[in-house]
């Protein structure tokens, strides 16, 4: 039986289910752990932490009471709700974002382990994952999508699926859906390429095309990760759906059911929107990730064939705006600048300049509000970096 108690109330050999609070700030990987030691105990104190659950079934109870009050009949829970979080700007965001997914990595790395030895047990973990990185998307939404997209190639599949559960967060809630459906729909993203650990990490990381019989083995993943998820406890219906189905195609030419339209679940839909975009948007063995201006151009015109449902990749272009955060543009003073912030405007986001198209130069770094009324600038067109010979621009978005 699950029981929520205050850390004076802890003693060794109880089993702890789950830290009250954020996750993010303790100083545990894991959620679920025996308490075998005093000096677990010492170590929750100095981590700030006040209650948390135990698991009286996996260990001890609090010791009992003189008297024990007959218990009420329990009340129906409440619906499911993320705590209110206070909106801040994408340059506030960064530093708190950056924590989150060091701390996602880890444990997504973890869990992908687990995965390969056939461990899969209690999801409460993962579920306390998606809610801080909810709350970091809350608080803004750019931030942390647009952080996790510059992850190396050997953490790409770690990373994948956290920037997938992000942006499955955001698309939910851009949908309107309610807070219990959207920690699913970001379940659902974190979960969604388990069924990778089945295939070599020859075939996911070749710098070249694969051959017919190696994406047969990718092929296989979605079904892959169902079987595992099988297995797992309380892993809602979307996790499990939006694993076996997000790279269903809204024509029908995709795999592993060749499903069209509305025979594909919405939520998968969207994974196969999410997917595709931190994909295309990320360095990988074979090739540079694109922009991620292009990148949503290339998907319009992927639409338009029939690859995504049109009005959830429309959503999904709120959410990222027209011009997303590490777009390069070129405005009206001939001036180049990378976004740095749309959360004030999608249309007319903050740009820093650094280079003059008239001297072909460098110039001082200047951030620019394109959303400042009376203001004389505008966007001309976007740019491409490795037309103007920049190599990497993240540097003059992203805060150290």
């Amino acid at each position: 039986m699950l029981k929520k108690i205050t850390l004076v109330q802890a003693r060794k050999g109880m089993y702890v289910h789950k830290i009250a609070g954020s996750w993010i700030d303790t100083p545990f990987w894991q959620n679920s752990f025996p308490i075998d030691s005093a000096d677990v105990l010492a170590k929750m104190r100095s981590g700030g932490v006040t209650e948390l659950w135990i698991d009286t079934d996996r260990g001890l109870d609090v010791v009992p009471a003189v008297e024990k009050p007959v218990a009420a009949a329990p009340e129906a829970p409440a619906p499911f709700a993320f705590a209110k979080v206070e909106r801040t700007s994408t340059r506030e965001e960064m530093h708190r974002a950056a924590k989150v997914i060091v701390r996602a990595k880890g444990a997504v790395m973890t869990m992908f382990n687990e995965a390969r030895m056939g461990r899969l047990g209690d999801v409460t973990a993962a579920v306390t994952l998606v809610e801080d990185v909810a709350a970091s998307v809350m608080r803004n939404q750019g931030a942390l999508i647009n952080l996790v997209r510059l992850k190396q190639a050997d953490d790409y599949t770690y990373l994948h699926s956290v920037a997938v559960c992000a942006m499955m967060i955001a698309l939910a809630r851009q949908l309107g859906l309610p807070d219990g459906e959207v920690r699913d729909c970001g379940l659902a993203g974190l979960l969604h390429d388990l069924g990778k650990v089945a295939v070599p990490a020859a075939i996911l990381n070749k710098p070249g095309k694969l051959t017919d019989e190696e994406f047969e083995q990718v092929k296989r993943h979605p079904v892959a990760g169902f079987e595992a998820l099988a297995g797992w406890h309380e892993v809602p219906d979307i996790a499990r759906d939006v694993c076996l189905h997000h790279h269903e195609r809204y024509d029908g030419r995709g795999y592993p059911h060749g499903l069209r339209g509305e025979q594909i679940s919405v939520h998968a839909r969207m994974g196969a929107v999410c997917d595709v975009y931190d994909a295309i948007t990320s360095n990988r063995p074979y090739k540079a990730g694109w922009c991620p201006a292009e990148s949503l151009r290339r998907m319009a015109e992927w639409t338009r064939e029939g690859h995504f449902d049109p009005t959830l990749f429309a959503a999904f272009v709120k959410c990222m705006g027209i011009y997303p955060v590490g777009t390069l543009l070129r405005l009206k003073s001939s001036r180049l600048g990378v976004v740095v912030d749309n959360s004030k405007s999608l249309l007319k986001p903050i740009v820093k300049v650094f280079f003059s198209a008239k001297s072909m130069g460098y110039i001082a770094p200047e951030e620019v509000d394109l959303s400042l009324p009376g203001l004389a600038e505008a966007i001309v067109a976007r740019e491409e970096a490795s037309a103007w010979g920049f190599g990497d621009i993240s540097r003059y978005w992203v805060t150290a």
